[in-house]
Parts: C-alpha cells; structure tokens; sequence
C-alpha cells in the first residue's frame, strides 16, 4: 500500500469510488469502533491520525492516535493485550473506520474489563447512579501498568 491516502475529489470519488480517502478531523483524527470479531461486541472507540492508520493497515494490529497523552500508542505494546485485525471497515463518507479485532488476552479496556463500555446509564427520571454490567476484570492493572498514573483521568 501506498504512504499516502488518495486526495478526495468528488462525493462521488469518496462515497463510490474504490480510493482510500479518509476524512481526518480538524485535529487530524478519524473516529475508530473497535468490536469483537466473533461475537460483535463494542470493545472500544479510539480515534486514529493518518500514521495509526496507516500502521494499522501495515502491521494488521490496532495502533490509535491518543488524544490524552499525543502519542501514537500500539494497542496491547505495555499489557500484552494486542489487537489482532480480522477486518477493517470504513463507513460510506470516510470519517469513520470500524475494526474488527481478535483481542490476545481477553481483553481491550486499561480499567481491566473485557471492554470499555463495562457500565450502563439508568433511563428514567430520578436515575443517576450508573449500573455495572461487568463485575470481574480481565486483569489487574496495577500489575500490568504498575504505578503509572492514568493519563486518561481528568
């Protein structure tokens, strides 16, 4: 594959034509959905920049742009927990790509839990605490990650 991506030209070029022209963002970023290659499950949303893209498409495992810490990250590179890509989807205009993962060891989220999304928000008027719909981690990331704070917190 090419180092660059095809310049988009035309609606029809973009949402039509056979050229990998995705859309980056005003921060040079793509939304990334990642879900489980057999049994569909959302993992994860990350974003790419063109460079994760493209490490992406070379290598066949996840690397994401992180918006916390402005880095490329290589998903799995410190815990293990590499992204294997069975498939990679791009939606209809572009701006947004869906990989289809196989996950060694179980698991996507630096919390620990299968995926990221591991609570649910209560509808209804007076909800408010949020319910978890996953009770036991996949790991421990003290042990994985050791003392490092969390750069995705506030």
């Amino acid at each position: 594959m090419a180092n660059e991506f095809a310049a988009r030209t035309s609606v029809e070029q973009v949402e039509e034509g056979a050229e990998l022209a995705p859309k980056f963002d005003a921060d040079g970023l793509i939304a990334a959905v990642t879900t489980d290659a057999v049994s569909g499950e959302l993992l994860m949303v990350g974003y790419m920049n063109p460079e994760a893209l493209r490490k992406t498409i070379e290598t066949g495992e996840a690397h994401y742009w992180s918006r916390s810490r402005q880095v490329l990250w290589h998903k799995g590179a410190t815990s293990g927990l590499v992204q294997r890509v069975t498939e990679l989807m791009i939606d209809d205009d572009q701006d947004c790509v869906w990989l289809k993962v196989d996950v060694a060891g179980g698991a996507s989220c630096h919390v620990g839990y299968r995926t990221c999304f591991y609570r649910r928000i209560p509808l209804g008027y007076g909800a408010q605490a949020l319910e978890f719909t996953e009770t036991t981690k996949v790991f421990d990331p003290q042990v994985v990650y050791g003392d490092v704070p969390n750069p995705t917190k506030l």
